[in-house]
């Protein structure tokens, strides 16, 4: 995934710019500030809500916070994050093989860490590269697992799917994918302050 950024372009310098050469800006130069400035606030907060979505899954799984996963059922008391959701997969090519995966140590650590991983990390408005690389094979396999194309499960009940594509899961990939082309983590974030740590400003796949 080729993701090309732009994180020291900034629409306040070239205003300020402006204002230095005594040169006032046309209209049509002061509205396509204005819209690149609302832009980057609409995806700062595209970005923010995002990473809570990753975010809130990871601490619902852990604490059993009543939401998704019941009191007393999260990870720290021992239920599995993985186990219910695999184990209830019911149609799709790789049904017989998310059955095997449910409840596995691995499985509930590497799913985890990526909903920590990403929420952390896309909230934070850094590594959005990576976060969107992790993010996007997280709801590939969830789509799988799912298989919206389905119009009826194993036993032959309706699958329930309103589309045969687009669903969720690929929504969020999509903007995920769409955070880290924008630079999401300038605004409302710390993308600046870590691409120029040195050892993401040597290694542009980290940003």
């Amino acid at each position: 995934m080729a993701i090309q950024g732009h994180p020291q372009r900034h629409s306040g310098f070239r205003l300020s710019a402006w204002r230095k050469a005594g040169t006032a800006p046309t209209s049509g130069e002061a509205t396509a500030t204005s819209a690149t400035a609302a832009g980057a606030y609409v995806f700062a907060g595209l970005r923010i809500l995002t990473g809570f979505v990753f975010l809130w899954a990871f601490l619902d799984k852990t604490f059993g916070l009543g939401y998704a996963t019941g009191s007393g059922k999260g990870w720290v008391d021992g239920g599995s994050p993985t186990k219910g959701f695999l184990s209830g997969v019911a149609v799709g090519p790789m049904q017989s093989t998310f059955h095997d995966w449910a409840g596995a140590g691995w499985a509930d650590w590497l799913f985890m860490l990526g909903l920590l991983g990403v929420g952390a990390a896309v909230m934070s408005g850094v590594a959005l590269r990576i976060s969107a690389v992790a993010g996007t094979a997280m709801m590939a396999l969830m789509w799988v697992a799912e298989w919206p194309p389905a119009r009826h499960l194993a036993d032959g009940s309706p699958s329930m799917s309103t589309n045969p594509f687009a669903d969720y899961h690929l929504i969020y990939a999509v903007v995920l994918v769409a955070l880290a082309v924008a630079s999401a983590g300038t605004t409302w974030g710390l993308g600046r302050v870590w691409a120029r740590l040195p050892l993401v400003r040597d290694h542009a796949w980290l940003r």
